[in-house]
């Protein structure tokens, strides 16, 4: 692919030493077209040795499991993995690195949304996070191996890797330790691309997915790194096997350029209407839900 991509930079160079002798609009239409030409080559997705993706397909996702809006039943918790595995949902969890270097599940970082304490995770070990419960409830953040021994293999799991202050090797490494013999379906994403290259590179035969929305949204990233991740401009770098796009976001250009040219699986989320779930499932795409019950919606 890099030789590819060498020659087009060559016909840019050529084409740049021949514009005096073309007119102002046929030089523009080279240039162009041959940016177009690397712009699809960037958007492309793994393309050789591709995994099998059927096992994760004709599923649907509950994002964080499947947890009740009220979090009665809290989102990323125990009931909550319990619930979708009774109802036969696959489920979409976070994983961060503990200060001992264990596994915990929750979404943020920091503690003070689902846990009223404005500390991090990665500061705390893993009986330090037993003090802290889930919103008002008795639950606690678990631990991604508690995860593993209720889900059993019974349904598939994308499993997003959330790397915080440099931690993505020891993280990634300590996943894939984890995940050893264990024998049900699973992928993992996430939104740095640093990680999603790790598994391309030591990992390569697990289904990893770049999870990516229109990020101007974070004001703390730099716009180049925005548009960049917005428009699907690491895949030259992940090569991944299926892209997680906000579903508010999903008609981005890049996005539906790359399912166009090279057919890449959709992974939408975080989905909440049934118009919005048989809108994705309609060009293929596998949802991440929240809230309501999508069979039921479907049977309506």
């Amino acid at each position: 692919m890099w030789a590819v991509y060498l020659i087009l930079l060559s016909l840019l160079y050529v084409c740049a030493l021949k514009i005096s002798f073309l007119s102002a609009a046929a030089a523009a239409m080279i240039v162009v077209m041959l940016l177009l030409i690397v712009w699809s080559l960037v958007l492309a997705p793994r393309m050789r040795n591709q995994p099998d993706l059927t096992p994760l397909k004709n599923r649907f996702y509950a994002h964080r499991g499947y947890y009740t809006e009220d979090q009665s039943i809290p989102e990323n918790s125990l009931p909550g993995f319990h619930r979708a595995v009774e109802n036969g949902f696959g489920i979409e969890l976070d994983v961060h690195l503990t200060k001992d270097g264990r596994l915990a599940v929750l979404h943020d970082e920091n503690l003070k949304r689902m846990c009223g304490a404005d500390v991090n995770l990665s500061e705390l070990s893993c009986d330090e996070l037993k003090e802290y419960q889930l919103k008002d409830s008795q639950e606690h953040i678990p631990l991604f191996s508690d995860v593993l021994k209720v889900v059993d293999g019974k349904i598939p799991m994308i499993i997003e890797v959330k790397p915080y202050g440099g931690n993505i090797r020891t993280l990634c490494e300590r996943l894939c330790k984890e995940l050893e013999g264990y024998t049900g379906v699973y992928c993992v994403e996430s939104f740095d691309p640093r990680a999603v290259y790790w598994f391309k590179k030591h990992r390569p035969a697990l289904v990893r997915g770049q999870l990516t929305m229109s990020m101007h949204r974070y004001e703390h990233i730099a716009p180049p790194l925005t548009f960049a991740l917005s428009n699907c401009l690491t895949n030259f770098i992940t090569r991944p096997d299926f892209i997680a796009y906000c579903v508010e976001d999903r008609k981005n250009l890049s996005f539906r350029l790359c399912k166009k040219l090279y057919g890449v699986q959709e992974v939408s989320w975080t989905v909440r209407t049934p118009a919005d779930a048989a809108e994705v499932q309609k060009t293929g795409g596998l949802v991440i839900f929240e809230y309501f019950d999508p069979r039921i919606q479907q049977k309506q």
